[in-house]
């Protein structure tokens, strides 16, 4: 079986609540916040657009004020990356994704030499999903402001078909947790995989990741992918079932 993370990424862009297509591109945007990682546009699989298309492009993130930015598989739109660099789209990041199906996936209790189970949950409460954003934040340095913004997200993306999953902190809060997108195209989007720096070493992500892709194949997804940032948190996403899938490649316009 065949993951179309590229046919994923046009159908989970077109959800955002203000979506635009332009030129062969789907470009999502959240009025909620001026976040790149969050405002970006995607080509639809095979597109070949013109020096014309990718202008346009470029003026719709313009005229609103933001970096124009784009992420895509680039062996599903081969002639995008060469209009792109004409244009002066500069490579920010290549990122592999991995893999997991219902055939592949190992809850982390079965391991070999694991760790004892982590009790994970699904956010009830406001407090849960402030909780989460909070941690997730620190996980990631700081990358993005905790906000009501960031953790009404986090609700949404539950309500909407997706699932966010945490563990507690001993004593109340939160350990780490992460997000899992509503599939598409068969498959769904696991991201934001974060353990606070005090909790790591005792398996929560293996247990969130685990839990999280284990939710979306019982809502019928045939798969679910993430993208990983190190060689210590593919091996865990590699003993959860996680398999090498394919290349996502980021680019933005500077200036």
């Amino acid at each position: 079986m065949r993951t179309d993370v590229q046919s994923f990424a046009v159908a989970h862009l077109s959800r955002r609540p203000e979506a635009r297509e332009v030129g062969g591109f789907v470009v999502g945007f959240d009025p909620s916040t001026t976040s790149p990682y969050i405002n970006y546009a995607t080509p639809v699989p095979g597109a070949e657009p013109t020096d014309r298309d990718i202008a346009d492009l470029i003026a719709v993130f313009r005229e609103r004020g933001l970096k124009p930015r784009l992420e895509f598989a680039p062996d599903a739109t081969p002639a995008v990356e060469p209009a792109l660099r004409r244009a002066g789209f500069g490579t920010e990041a290549v990122h592999e994704y991995l893999v997991c199906t219902p055939a592949t996936l190992t809850p982390p209790g079965s391991v070999p030499g694991s760790a004892a189970p982590v009790e994970v949950a699904a956010p009830v409460t406001e407090a849960d999903y402030t909780a989460l954003d909070i941690a997730l934040a620190e996980a990631f340095g700081g990358a993005w402001e905790p906000s009501p913004e960031g953790s009404a997200r986090l609700r949404r993306t539950e309500e909407s078909g997706g699932a966010v999953r945490f563990v507690r902190a001993p004593g109340g809060g939160c350990a780490g947790g992460a997000l899992c997108s509503a599939p598409a195209e068969g498959t769904a989007e696991l991201a934001g995989v974060g353990t606070l720096p005090v909790h790591r070493g005792r398996g929560i992500a293996a247990a969130v990741t685990s839990a999280l892709a284990g939710t979306m194949f019982g809502r019928g997804a045939e798969s679910v992918w993430l993208e990983y940032s190190g060689e210590g948190s593919r091996r865990v996403y590699e003993r959860v079932g996680f398999r090498p899938g394919g290349t996502r490649l980021y680019v933005s316009l500077e200036g």
